[in-house]
């Protein structure tokens, strides 16, 4: 019995779990699966790092548009550089001397034909009206008069008058014969005789003068005596006339309907029709253009003149906006040559100018070849991509926007031009471009735009 108990004893003993060593066994395990949760943290926190923790570069970009050389598929045969000019630039000056009352325009204010941009002083002018007015009003008044003729009174008046005169002639008649007849008596003296017939001769005079008088007075006045008054009044008129225009000219109206390019006069200005210095008196008070109406002025070589022609297409744009691209076509040709710079003067007109093309950018021009057809039919030429020279990086490399990323691309240039340059290979079109890439900037990249 004692013997089977010690047996039990040694198989319990068995069964007992040691503690210590099962701690010494696991211990491995488990520094296995802290190393695995170590590393993956490590990797998420790469992950974040490259992902939501990266900061992203700020950048410009510009989209590639394909373009063919013409509407027709026409070849660029010629780019020149020019400067924006309106085709009629009016400086508007006064007619009149005066000083500066009132100024309705500003710089870059539309304005109409006829609308009236300056007033100037004109108290003098409104005088001068006045005084001219009243001359022409007494002159047509005393042509009037000898139109009209002499009145009936006058006429009676001029008749008894000639009576009366008659009537005395016929009394000194009388007393002359009876002075004779007297003087042959002996009675009177020789004197007395004379003083008889010097009153005689005295009435007759005065019956044929107021006879005449009566005569004019009964015909009127005479018909040169009406023209020479008829001209007097012309004169006036013409005079008058005069002075109203110089008024009318007080206020300085548009001529055009334009945009204000300069306001040359401020209130209190003297402004004159002659000379004038430096820092003297205004010779004219705006200038004014039809920003509808624009020309590129271009200095091209004689080497290159013999590609030109009258009415050749063209197309523009500027340096400002060398996205924007206007149809030109040329207007004018210069009919001699600059000798000192070897060029003559061409000017294009721009067919559709909009508010982003202004008088003096630079601008320039790509002159187009004429349409070309094979058997009857035209060949459309292959479009063109031409980027900005700005996103390119050693000359053939490119950045573009994909996905907030920026990926970088080589390409290969066929040419550079003023419009930019020309990828031949790299590019299809359709995809954004980023303008000047940061030294930093690495393929893979994240980016954004810039806030505008």
């Amino acid at each position: 019995m004692a013997e089977q108990n010690q047996k039990f004893d040694e198989k319990l003993a068995g069964l007992r779990i040691d503690r210590a060593e099962r701690q010494r066994k696991d211990s491995p395990r488990w520094t296995k699966w802290w190393i695995l949760v170590g590393i993956a943290l490590f990797i998420l926190l790469g992950v974040w790092v490259m992902g939501f923790g990266e900061t992203p570069l700020e950048v410009e970009t510009v989209r590639v548009t394909p373009q063919t050389a013409g509407e027709s598929g026409d070849s660029v045969v010629l780019e020149a550089a020019g400067y924006v000019v309106p085709h009629h630039k009016i400086e508007v000056a006064s007619k009149v001397v005066g000083k500066v009352a009132w100024i309705g325009v500003e710089k870059g204010d539309p304005v109409k034909q006829g609308q009236v941009v300056v007033r100037l002083e004109n108290d003098e002018y409104v005088a001068s009206v006045r005084q001219e007015e009243g001359n022409l009003a007494s002159l047509k008044a005393r042509l009037q008069e000898l139109e009209n003729g002499s009145r009936p009174e006058e006429i009676a008046l001029a008749n008894a008058n000639l009576d009366e005169a008659k009537a005395n002639l016929d009394n000194a008649r009388v007393n002359l014969e009876r002075a004779r007849q007297l003087a042959s008596e002996g009675v009177f003296s020789k004197q007395e005789l004379d003083d008889a017939q010097a009153r005689y001769d005295s009435q007759a005079a005065r019956v044929r003068s107021l006879d005449r008088a009566f005569e004019l007075m009964r015909i009127g006045p005479r018909q040169e005596q009406i023209d020479a008054l008829k001209g007097q009044v012309n004169e006036a008129e013409g005079r008058l006339a005069l002075a109203r225009t110089r008024l009318d000219g007080t206020e300085i109206r548009s001529p055009v309907t334009g945009t204000i390019l300069e306001r040359n006069v401020e209130i209190g200005e003297f402004v004159t029709t002659s000379f004038v210095g430096e820092r003297g008196a205004k010779g004219y008070v705006v200038s004014l253009a039809d920003l509808n109406d624009l020309q590129v002025e271009l200095d091209i070589s004689q080497d290159d003149f013999a590609k030109l022609h009258a009415d050749q297409r063209g197309e523009v744009w500027t340096d400002a906006f060398p996205e924007r691209k206007y149809q030109g076509l040329i207007v004018e040709i210069s009919p001699e040559a600059d000798r000192q710079k070897a060029t003559v003067q061409v000017k294009v007109q721009v067919l559709e100018p909009d508010a982003y093309m202004r008088p003096e950018m630079n601008a320039n021009v790509a002159f187009l070849a004429e349409p070309k057809s094979s058997r009857g039919s035209e060949q459309a030429a292959a479009p063109t991509i031409t980027v900005p020279s700005a996103a390119l990086r050693d000359g053939n490399t490119v950045f573009v926007l994909l996905d907030d990323r920026a990926v970088k691309r080589t390409v290969r240039v066929r040419q550079s031009g003023s419009r930019g340059v020309e990828i031949s290979e790299g590019l299809i079109g359709g995809e954004e471009l980023i303008l000047s890439p940061p030294a930093d900037l690495q393929d893979g990249d994240k980016v954004r735009l810039k806030s505008s």
